[in-house]
């Protein structure tokens, strides 16, 4: 009777133990989620399609040269930890460095005019990424937000080729500084998750909205009549990027 006491205390200090070890799991090459520190503050009710997150772009309002919108999501989303490896090609690393937002300019093939204007994920309502991704790893949650699921990414990058914005980065090389929000490591692929943090905390910006200097960025409820962006969105001509390819696209631009 004593020694199956010891035995049973024992396998429970077995299990505490495991318990604990389990908390430092590696879910992808590189990252290990450590303890509560990287635990997401869990959502205080599910995801709904009730709401369909989208943004509205004023390029009217970009300034040439400014890019305070990428700076603000980079440190948002602990992109500017990410340092060039030893030894690489700056010019190849800054081709290849992993970017949620890039600027680049287009041309109105009828009048020539151009426009500068901030380049994300579009979070289609037909995404073709998750369409092609072999794994379930990209997908688009019921707000109308687009994801990658690091946890079951297999870095084979077919969302990369199949996205006609060329929006997602693949991590090419193990990461050693993280953010808790936002874990990445060797191997997978990620993009603009509409600081998917702060929606669900509650919080109705994204960074890049917030870095804006000029008020050019509008984030809120496409399905809400009564938001922000859907007040601009009717009072404001506005496009999508490759509307050809009918994805209705969540993010709109204006002036081009």
């Amino acid at each position: 009777m004593i020694m199956s006491q010891k035995i049973d205390q024992e396998r429970r200090q077995f299990v505490s133990v495991a318990g604990v070890a389990a908390a430092a799991t590696a879910v992808a090459p590189g990252v290990f989620l450590l303890g509560a520190r990287a635990e997401a503050e869990p959502r205080k009710e599910p995801v709904t399609d009730k709401v369909r997150y989208g943004m509205l772009i004023d390029t009217t309002k970009c300034a040439d040269g400014c890019s305070e919108c990428v700076t603000g999501c980079e440190k948002e989303n602990g992109l500017d930890l990410l340092r060039m490896p030893e030894g690489a090609d700056p010019e190849e690393w800054d081709r290849q460095r992993p970017r949620w937002i890039r600027t680049v300019k287009v041309k109105d093939r009828l009048t020539g005019r151009v426009s500068t204007l901030p380049m994300m994920c579009q979070h289609c309502e037909y995404p073709p990424c998750t369409d092609v991704c072999p794994t379930g790893a990209s997908f688009r949650r019921a707000d109308g937000i687009v994801m990658v699921d690091r946890h079951i990414c297999i870095g084979c990058r077919y969302c990369m080729m199949a996205c006609p914005y060329k929006a997602r980065s693949f991590i090419h090389e193990n990461i050693d500084r993280q953010l808790s929000i936002a874990p990445r490591g060797k191997g997978c692929v990620e993009s603009c998750n509409f600081c998917v943090h702060r929606r669900d905390n509650g919080e109705t910006t994204t960074a890049c909205q917030d870095a804006c200097p000029h008020d050019a960025i509008v984030f809120g409820d496409l399905n809400d009549p009564n938001s922000e962006v859907s007040k601009a969105l009717r009072e404001k001509a506005n496009t999508q990027l490759r509307a050809d390819l009918k994805l209705n696209t969540g993010v709109r631009y204006r002036g081009i």
